[in-house]
């Protein structure tokens, strides 16, 4: 069976990666936009409707309107912006979250894609919450460094036209010192936690690559536990996950001389969990790609899993 797509913002960072995917694949015909008729609601309003999967790679406003195009129901939508990730009548599209999250979003029309910081960071906490470690009310807190492709377009332009700088754009740059990041809601929601994180993010001199850190004290934990039974935690959470994969807890073998590299995933859908430290404090790092498992990766297996088509096709 031939899958008819569309994506809505195919020329921005998420939309070209997408149709990059999409153009492997031979049972995906892409419906295609004349680049003059991009911004014509009623164009852009027949191809959502003629599509069976649509992908929305727009500005929150923007995916709002052209989610309200469409009116045919069997046509799915899946949104990458923010608009609609704890909307109650959309599914979040992060197959791993729960055991019975896959079965939601085979039978959605309306899926919401992950935030690139909030995958990571619900995928590194989620199971430490479900498993009772963690109260429900713990304040967690947690940053992430990241490639500057995630700042879109505009962003990779001005890294970019630095590049021949010796000074500029060079050193990492903390943001969202306000400590209110569009990705808290989803962070907080999906990980069952009744508290929103302390969250600072970190954008890095390099393209790609993400890598979530969160602090864990033991005494916030409602029983004892080390290193080694967080890391059980997780891997039995994700045990069977093709993209997910729950290092030792062996700091010679998953660093370089103690580094952790952050780019180590780009150019994958998967994501590692890592987990260090001793007794007394520890971390959990999740890292990925921040525009695969962080955002077109993501959308496009949420698509194949609502086809009810294989999981990874076209991914690795």
């Amino acid at each position: 069976m031939t899958y008819k797509v569309f994506v809505d913002g195919q020329e921005g960072t998420t939309g070209l990666q997408i149709n990059e995917y999409l153009a492997q694949r031979s049972d995906v015909t892409v419906l295609k936009i004349d680049a003059d008729k991009r911004k014509d609601l009623a164009e852009r309003k027949r191809l959502i409707n003629e599509s069976d999967v649509t992908f929305l790679c727009l500005p929150d406003d923007a995916a709002k309107e052209s989610a309200s195009l469409a009116d045919n129901p069997k046509t799915c939508i899946i949104d990458a912006s923010t608009a609609h990730r704890v909307n109650p009548d959309w599914v979040f599209g992060l197959p791993e979250l729960a055991a019975d999250q896959r079965a939601k979003i085979r039978a959605s029309k309306r899926i919401a894609n992950p935030g690139c910081h909030a995958t990571a960071f619900i995928l590194a906490l989620r199971p430490l919450v479900a498993a009772g470690l963690l109260p429900a009310a713990t304040q967690i807190a947690a940053n992430s460094i990241t490639g500057y492709s995630g700042g879109g377009k505009k962003m990779i332009a001005d890294y970019e036209a630095a590049s021949a700088s010796p000074t500029q754009l060079k050193a990492p740059r903390p943001y969202a010192l306000a400590l209110a990041h569009k990705h808290l809601p989803e962070m907080q929601a999906y990980t069952g936690l009744t508290a929103a994180p302390i969250f600072q993010p970190i954008v890095g001199p390099f393209y790609k690559g993400l890598a979530v850190t969160a602090y864990l004290h033991p005494q916030q934990f409602t029983r004892s536990a080390g290193p080694a039974d967080v890391q059980k935690i997780l891997a039995d959470y994700y045990a069977g996950e093709r993209f997910i994969n729950v290092l030792p807890v062996d700091l010679e073998a998953t660093t370089d001389g103690g580094f952790y590299d952050v780019e180590a995933n780009n150019g994958s859908n998967r994501v590692d969990l890592a987990v260090f430290g001793n007794a007394e404090r520890m971390l959990v790092v999740a890292r990925l790609d921040n525009l695969g498992k962080g955002a077109s990766g993501a959308a496009v297996q949420a698509m194949n899993v609502h086809l009810g088509v294989e999981e990874s096709l076209g991914l690795v």
